[in-house]
């Protein structure tokens, strides 16, 4: 554990330095918060829209804002540096084992997936949104968000060891958009045209976005909760476990 928290300082020290690097993940979230809040705001009015339970449309929105943020994978274009640098060979060549070079950046993803989530949530509180479930459930939903970073960062760092490369990492990182529009991301599941009811209901995506929602809009509704969170554990140990195993046949 002494070696991960020692190079889950070192990234998170990376990232300070390069500050200009995390702001499109505050910028790009919060300008699709606006734009599809001013789209479709007026369609769904709080008074009439059953799903948004007395909230505006932005409280319906801001789970796609917040997993948006956590889909950038800065991590792992770090980790690209590392490798073209020859630090990442210099790693492997010591007796550090191989979990902690790739937990290290996945403990500093989840710390800036903190950060960052918990800036949104708070900008969202100033302009009127409220968490129906509370102070509790606001730690619930900044630390599921945080997850959802680790997994899409461990998703990114696969990418990072196959190719080598900065492009193709960063080129990889445009996977969350088509997933993100398979969601119900504009309307509840259930309100869906069956094709792509059915596509979201395939997709992890829409179970962490659920969880989130829910937690926004109606409190602790345990189902949806514990299907997030569900999701994410699955998917980070499988990350995690692709990302150790790369490493060990990385040539």
């Amino acid at each position: 554990m002494r070696q991960t928290w020692v190079l889950g300082q070192r990234a998170l020290r990376e990232a300070a330095r390069t500050p200009e690097a995390l702001l499109p993940t505050l910028f790009i979230p919060l300008f699709f918060l606006v734009v599809n809040v001013g789209q479709a705001g007026k369609i769904f009015p709080a008074a009439h829209t059953s799903f948004l339970h007395g909230q505006g449309y932005g409280a319906f929105q801001l789970p796609s804002s917040l997993l948006l943020a956590g889909s950038f994978g800065t991590a792992a274009l770090f980790l690209v540096e590392d490798i073209e640098g020859g630090y990442f060979d210099k790693l492997r060549a010591s007796p550090v084992p191989r979990t902690a070079i790739v937990l290290g950046r996945l403990i500093a993803e989840s710390v800036k997936g903190l950060v960052i989530a918990t800036g949104l949530v708070v900008l969202a509180l100033v302009f009127g949104i409220s968490i129906a479930s509370g102070p509790a459930g606001f730690v619930i939903l900044i630390a599921l968000t945080a997850l959802w970073s680790v997994v899409f960062v461990g998703f990114m760092q696969l990418i990072a060891l196959k190719t080598r490369s900065a492009a193709a990492t960063q080129s990889a990182g445009l996977v969350f958009f088509p997933l993100l529009f398979l969601t119900p991301n504009f309307v509840p599941r259930h309100m869906l045209t069956r094709p792509m009811e059915i596509a979201a209901t395939l997709n992890p995506v829409t179970y962490v976005m659920e969880a989130v929602r829910s937690l926004i809009l109606q409190d602790f509704v345990w189902t949806s909760i514990l299907r997030g969170f569900g999701v994410v554990a699955v998917l980070g140990a499988v990350m995690i476990a692709l990302n150790v195993r790369l490493i060990q046949r990385y040539d």
